[in-house]
């Protein structure tokens, strides 16, 4: 009898060995199975800040060139408006030159009717003293 409980205290033994084996495996399994989630966990927040981060530089480098953009568009207003301006003046300037000798022109042809009829009026006065 003797030997049939120390078969059973030995069975009992490694059984107890086999389950305590077994809960110690477990818990190692599970530890490694969260570390590698918390791991995994950080490398998923890192890659999204690192995306984040990428992104918003992105915006923020087209926005900055919206800004340059926009300023160039209204200095090439403002230029734009000045040319407007000075090309209204020649335009007037033109306009003016054009008037003027047209007169001129007109005074010019006005002269040589004038002179025409003077000399036709100067022809007829000799004409009568010579008659």
């Amino acid at each position: 009898m003797e030997g049939v409980k120390t078969e059973v205290g030995s069975l009992e033994s490694s059984l107890l060995q086999i389950v305590q084996e077994h809960q110690r495996r477990s818990i190692c399994i599970r530890e490694k199975t969260d570390k590698a989630k918390k791991d995994a966990l950080q490398t998923a927040i890192r890659v999204s800040e690192l995306l984040v981060e990428t992104v918003n530089g992105k915006v923020e480098g087209t926005f900055i060139n919206e800004k340059r953009i926009e300023l160039e568009i209204r200095a090439l207003v403002s230029t734009i408006m000045r040319y407007k301006k000075q090309t209204d003046q020649w335009l007037a300037a033109s306009h003016a030159m054009n008037t003027v000798i047209k007169e001129i022109g007109d005074f010019e042809n006005w002269m040589k009717i004038m002179d025409f009829d003077c000399k036709t009026i100067n022809a007829a006065i000799r004409n009568i003293h010579q008659i």
